[in-house]
């Protein structure tokens, strides 16, 4: 699963980071949980020997000498060994070592071309009886010096609460980031609901917080059907619980800044159970939803068959789905839910501002619909910082923005509406014999000009 669905690049952003900074609510919430956690963490992930040790042994045993590596831990049993390509040679290798106590080590090595990159030693503790949780990691370079390391903190109900990003020295902190920090209080400023489906996104943020759908209380529409509560941050810990990807903050800050009269409902998307898509579907219509933002997609096609029975269940309800960024004509090789073909879904992919299909783009004459100017859009990311990002996943916040705009002059519209105006922008695409998408593209969809 994407957020994003595309691999064109390993970050959708560029940002450019301020060198100051006012602290963010999420920021002093991650300092007092830090606090907090100090005197109590002291001891128990104090594993500095360990790691360093750990390190040693990552740095001297070859990564297909799995046995070797697990002698290096008495008592220690072999749970992983994988080795995967990269550029078609061996590159990458993993390897899980399940300590005689119950807690595992985790030794990931990056080599292109065999040549030594990086190495991360994760520490996994038992909790309970059966499950092993991440509070450790150390980062190093090729050179086996330890660039970073980084804690996960948990609150007193066992969810990850902040991570600690510490110099080499296991003590001095450079940063905490929160991981579920709670909702500020707000009340609800009215205007068209969008629904955002993403990886969460940081309602902390000033430009978000004031933009919330929010009930009578003020408590958040809302809601996290990954972790099943009603706090739906901004953060992807799939790929790894030390680097988690943050995606739906920027993906919002569009819709927020080309549609000014727009309120956000923010859905953090069902990871663990694609199944609820369909519980989410039905929460966003209830919420009086007729836009729903989705910047994410993958290849199984059995993750998004809940929301596409849900989306034929509601057809007023107008899906901006993402084409992709794996660089192929999705007709052939389906991305869903891109590839289903709802008439109430409007695909989109991302264009340069020439009217180009952007490179690493997917395209498809019957599965996508437009193509927009994607690449190099203003952003805001996570924490707070502005820059740039590019990839269908941005180009299909415009399109959000612009159905959000077209609702708010036209309140009686639906799905069908909405997506008949838009697509009736399109025009063909420049350079192409044949238009690579079905209504071709919308320069600018910004342009008010109709309706």
């Amino acid at each position: 699963m994407n957020v994003g669905n595309g691999r064109r690049r390993l970050t959708h952003y560029i940002w450019a980071m301020s060198e100051v900074r006012i602290l963010s609510n999420a920021q002093v919430y991650a300092v007092l949980l830090s606090i907090a956690f100090c005197a109590s963490s002291a001891m128990a992930d104090d594993r500095t020997d360990f790691m360093r040790q750990a390190l040693a042994a990552a740095c001297e045993v070859a990564a297909e000498d799995s046995q070797a590596l697990a002698a290096r831990f008495p008592g220690a049993r072999l749970l992983e060994a994988r080795i995967d390509p990269l550029r078609d040679q061996p590159g990458r290798s993993r390897h899980v070592l399940l300590l005689s106590g119950g807690d595992e080590v985790h030794i990931i090595r990056i080599f292109p071309l065999g040549r030594m990159r990086r190495i991360t030693v994760e520490y996994h503790q038992l909790v309970g009886s059966d499950r092993a949780r991440p509070v450790l990691s150390v980062v190093a370079g090729g050179d086996c010096v330890i660039r970073e390391v980084r804690r996960i903190r948990y609150d007193v109900d066992g969810r990850a609460a902040v991570l600690s990003i510490q110099e080499a020295d296991f003590t001095t902190e450079i940063i905490s980031e929160p991981l579920n920090p709670p909702v500020p209080a707000g009340k609800d400023q009215g205007g068209v609901l969008v629904a955002v489906v993403d990886s969460g996104v940081n309602y902390t943020l000033e430009m978000v917080r004031d933009r919330l759908a929010r009930d009578g209380s003020g408590k958040l529409t809302g809601f996290d059907y990954w972790d099943m509560d009603a706090r739906p941050y901004d953060v992807d810990a799939s790929r790894s619980p030390f680097f988690p990807l943050h995606h739906g903050t920027a993906v919002t800050s569009i819709i927020l800044k080309e549609a000014p009269g727009a309120r956000i409902i923010p859905y953090r998307y069902p990871r663990p159970e694609m199944g609820r898509m369909a519980e989410l579907v039905s929460a966003a219509d209830a919420a009086g939803t007729v836009i729903v933002n989705m910047a994410m997609g993958s290849n199984k096609r059995r993750d998004w068959e809940a929301l596409e029975v849900a989306a034929r269940k509601y057809p007023h309800i107008l899906f901006v789905i993402s084409a992709g960024n794996d660089g192929r004509d999705i007709d052939d090789q389906p991305v869903y839910p891109a590839a289903f073909r709802l008439d109430n879904f409007l695909v989109v992919t991302s264009s340069d501002g020439f009217g180009r299909l952007a490179e690493g783009s997917n395209w498809g004459r019957h599965s996508v619909d437009v193509m927009v100017p994607g690449e190099k859009v203003a952003v805001v990311d996570h924490m707070g910082a502005a820059g740039h990002a590019s990839g269908s996943s941005f180009a299909v916040p415009r399109i959000a923005a612009l159905a959000a705009r077209l609702l708010g002059k036209n309140p009686d519209w639906r799905a069908p509406e909405l997506k008949r105006v838009i697509t009736g922008r399109g025009r063909p695409p420049r350079g192409y014999a044949e238009s690579p998408v079905r209504f071709g593209w919308i320069p600018d969809p910004t342009d008010d000009f109709v309706n």
